[in-house]
């Protein structure tokens, strides 16, 4: 009997000590909570969204992006861009940020879907001497494209690709624009895919930067570098305000201060290029020169404000219809004039062969003159500024 409970005593004892072990080591296994009593958490996980849900976070410029995205496309070429493009990048200046990425035969860029049946927009500046030109829609299909047009003096170009029902971009009124509008850049930075950037309009009708004959910008601190060229700068409704050309920089990278040619633009001279093969533009035949406070006190001008005419082409539009050197342009038709650029933008938009009228102050008195409009000649040096 005292055996039989010598026996008895020791199991107890090891069963104590291993269920002692296990509810230390391993409480799992004997149903024990570890550390104390087991504490319950109430957490609210909301269901996942996924890429293409219609939900998207408050504030949040996602259903943009996929509505624009799909019509921004990459561009390969087979030149690099004209090297006189590229500035001293010790100095600060602009940049026309077509992205060199493999060596002097090759060179990216971006472009935008216009019309499901092919027709796309970009920089003259990306696609100039290109002996070849790779398209990279966001599908992943890859496809050669060829150049309808080209417009040096706009830095843009039409191009064409054998496809049908593509994602075609919808335009919308960059007019309407405002400083302070929310705007996103989509392109193809650095060769690196596709990327949506976001920023505000920082200033709208840029001009003299001198680097298109024709401008009048969209100014922007969205993020744009080298190979974004040719892409997409969108509204808050991923609609089409203008084409992303160029950016001021100190090193070639995004200083927070980049331009963009606004869809208005673009659309003339698109539609310029498709049907007719060229960009018709009015010409008057005038040397025209920003006037200043000084140049209104030499000359004892009765205005402060206005385009001075230097010169007058014989025989021009402008001087059969009387306009004389000293003239000072107020109004082209019904849009004021008060700088060169604006002068430029304003006959280049008139109709060859259509008759406008033009207000100038000449002494004392406003004259309104009558000019029949002629087409601008083409310019011997692409983008170089020449008498209007």
């Amino acid at each position: 009997m005292r055996r039989l409970w010598l026996v008895f005593s020791q199991a107890v004892t090891v069963a104590l000590a291993v269920v002692f072990v296990l509810a230390t080591l391993k409480p799992q296994w004997i149903g024990a909570p570890a550390g104390g009593p087991a504490v319950q958490l109430n957490i609210s996980q909301a269901p996942p969204a996924g890429a293409n849900s219609a939900s998207s976070s408050p504030g949040s410029f996602a259903p943009a992006a996929r509505r624009a995205s799909p019509s921004v496309v990459s561009v390969v070429t087979s030149a690099a861009a004209d090297p006189k493009r590229k500035p001293n990048p010790a100095e600060p200046w602009f940049h026309r940020y077509f992205g060199d990425q493999e060596g002097p035969t090759s060179g990216t860029g971006s472009a935008v879907i216009v019309s499901a049946d092919g027709y796309l927009l970009t920089n003259n500046h990306v696609v100039e001497n290109a002996g070849q030109i790779e398209i990279g829609l966001a599908d992943g299909r890859r496809v050669v494209a060829k150049v309808i047009g080209t417009d040096p003096d706009s830095d843009l170009a039409v191009l064409k690709v054998a496809l049908k029902g593509l994602p075609a971009i919808t335009f919308g009124d960059a007019d309407g624009l405002q400083v302070g509008d929310v705007v996103l850049a989509i392109g193809n930075p650095f060769n690196v895919g596709q990327t949506v950037t976001s920023g505000i309009v920082s200033a709208v009708g840029r001009t003299g930067l001198g680097l298109n004959t024709f401008e009048n910008f969209i100014q922007t601190d969205a993020a744009i570098n080298p190979g974004n060229s040719g892409g997409a700068l969108v509204d808050a409704t991923g609609q089409l305000l203008g084409i992303n050309t160029a950016i001021y920089s100190r090193s070639g990278g995004s200083m927070g201060i980049g331009f963009a040619i606004p869809v208005s633009t673009a659309r003339q001279v698109m539609e310029g290029l498709i049907t007719e093969g060229v960009v018709t533009r009015g010409w008057i035949g005038v040397q025209p020169s920003d006037l200043t406070a000084d140049m209104a006190e030499s000359f004892k001008l009765k205005v402060d404000h206005g385009v001075l005419i230097t010169g007058v082409l014989q025989d021009g539009p402008a001087s059969a219809a009387g306009m004389q050197p000293g003239d000072v342009v107020l109004k082209v038709g019904a849009s004021a004039v008060a700088n060169t650029a604006q002068l430029l933008n304003a006959v280049a938009a008139l109709k060859p062969l259509s008759s406008a009228v033009i207000t100038v102050q000449r002494g004392e008195q406003a004259v309104d003159l009558t000019v029949k409009v002629a087409q601008r000649p083409k310019a011997k040096v692409a983008g170089r500024k020449s008498a209007e």
